[in-house]
């Protein structure tokens, strides 16, 4: 029996498996990506200050010393069932059957869908899937294509696709249905615009950032929004314009554009075709929650969040003795707060596990302020209020062991 099983090998994961095994406990990684990093991977953006987060020189880091610890890491397994007995946890895979005194789910996140007619041709992906195509696996998605959803999310991978010498027209709304509201309506996408300005090239969109965060101030942003869009790295975002179709008959072939209102209805014989020949699809993500979900883990909706999240306590535990979560299952964030939660979670298993030291005890102190710090000075928010929403999720697990 391990002392610790932990599902997912991205940041969060591969963080709590150094902390654990720079203490000596037996953990077994598992994940079911061809190899270890998770959404690190795909990741090269500009810092504020100029500096390149590349996130395979990051996960290189991480595993260089994950493997000097000796720990065991196994990709191309996938955990299909979880079971907890009394004294251990049973976890089900493709490659067999493991227990473990505790269990760490670090499942990450998953894209949110943001339907569009003609969504099912080929040609036509997830936004994080041609991150993965074009930084993972070294593949073209494409010669001409447009991003349709402007958020937090489709804007850093934009770029990403840029430096890559792919061509991108733009980027515009879905049109407006019931499942797609705060990705449809420009009112909603300003807010989620206002929080990447200050990465923006443009002097004048990072200083007008600093004032759009008024609701007043927004709505007459919505209102007066530039008919050729506001550029970002020389590719223009439409706000006043959405996809009504993606065209083609084997494959993607055009989109159907149309202007809209700034409550996002669409404004009558405005409709233009434009040739392209992938489309990437971004509204945004939510976290992965079934591997705890299955062992009766209560969860709680939580906007700020980005959706139903765990509920768990600063230390990364939850109310199921044993179990504990980090990285982007338990919200949104960026990797670097995964990677902090994951040292989090790691020293919370170890203090539960060994003799309760005092030097386990700061250390742990240590990382849950580290996690706050980093938190504070991220570049990239993907959800307004995140603090609020940690305080109201960290209440809730109180208000439950109570």
């Amino acid at each position: 029996m391990r002392d610790v099983i932990i599902i997912g090998a991205g940041p969060a994961g591969l963080a709590a498996a150094i902390a654990c095994r720079k203490w000596n406990l037996d953990v077994l990684v598992i994940d079911e990506f061809p190899k270890p990093g998770g959404r690190l991977l795909g990741q090269l953006h500009q810092e504020p200050d100029g500096a390149w987060w590349n996130g395979i020189v990051e996960t290189e880091k991480l595993l260089k010393e994950a493997f000097s610890l000796s720990t065991d890491i196994r990709n191309g397994v996938s955990c299909h069932n979880i079971e907890k007995s009394t004294e251990n946890f049973i976890v089900y895979t493709n490659a067999g059957t493991f227990s473990s005194k505790k269990l760490l789910s670090a499942a990450g996140a998953a894209e949110v869908a943001a339907p569009v007619p003609g969504w099912t041709l080929p040609g036509v992906m997830s936004i994080g899937a041609a991150q993965v195509m074009t930084n993972v696996h070294r593949v073209r998605v494409g010669e001409k294509g447009v991003i349709v959803g402007a958020n937090v999310l489709s804007a850093a991978i934009a770029r990403e696709l840029q430096l890559a010498d792919i061509n991108l027209l733009s980027m515009v709304l879905p049109v407006k249905n019931k499942a797609n509201y705060n990705h449809s309506t420009p009112s909603k996408v300003m807010e989620g615009l206002v929080r990447i300005a200050h990465l923006a090239p443009s002097a004048f969109l990072r200083f007008g950032s600093k004032f759009a965060k008024a609701d007043f101030v927004k709505k007459l942003a919505v209102k007066f929004y530039p008919k050729n869009g506001i550029k970002m790295w020389g590719m223009p975002i439409h706000l006043r314009k959405a996809v009504v179709s993606i065209n083609g008959v084997d494959k993607v072939e055009s989109v159907t554009l149309c202007k809209i209102t700034p409550n996002g209805d669409i404004i009558k014989n405005s409709q233009k075709t434009v040739d392209v020949d992938f489309v990437c699809i971004a509204g945004g993500l939510y976290p992965l929650v079934e591997s705890v979900s299955i062992l009766g883990c209560p969860f709680i909706y939580l906007e700020e969040l980005g959706g139903h999240v765990p509920v768990h306590n600063e230390q990364m535990e939850t109310p199921v003795d044993g179990l504990y979560v980090a990285g982007n299952i338990t919200g949104i964030e960026s990797s670097k707060v995964a990677m902090s939660q994951g040292d989090v979670a790691g020293l919370s298993i170890v203090k539960s596990l060994l003799e309760d030291s005092f030097s386990i005890h700061v250390q742990l102190q240590k990382s849950v302020e580290n996690v706050k710090k980093v938190r504070k000075n991220a570049s990239i928010q993907f959800h307004p209020n995140i603090t609020e929403g940690r305080d109201r999720i960290s209440k809730t697990f109180n208000q439950i062991k109570e």
